[in-house]
């Protein structure tokens, strides 16, 4: 099983497309608002699938800011748990 995705990995991962430190990111912020085009977005859904969640660019595109973002991330991430266990 790939390892959890954490705030703190979440973070980074928006920081370094934005190219800011990680506490500069505005979670309320509204992703293309901040500066995150498609491609960058794509390249988000794939590193996040890499940690075994099941997210897709339309899941992201509906969501009004990166703290929503998280909130879905972790939900899937809570999903996966539960099926793991099952």
């Amino acid at each position: 099983m790939p390892a959890a995705l954490t705030s703190d990995r979440f973070r980074a991962d928006l920081a370094e497309l934005l190219y800011q430190q990680p506490d500069e990111v505005d979670l309320d912020e509204h992703p293309a608002a901040a500066g995150l085009d498609s491609l960058r977005v794509i390249t988000l859904v794939e590193r996040w699938r890499a940690h075994g969640l099941d997210v897709t660019f339309i899941d992201l595109a509906e969501q009004p800011s990166f703290r929503h973002w998280w909130r879905l991330l972790e939900e899937r991430q809570e999903e996966r748990r539960r099926h793991d266990d099952a």
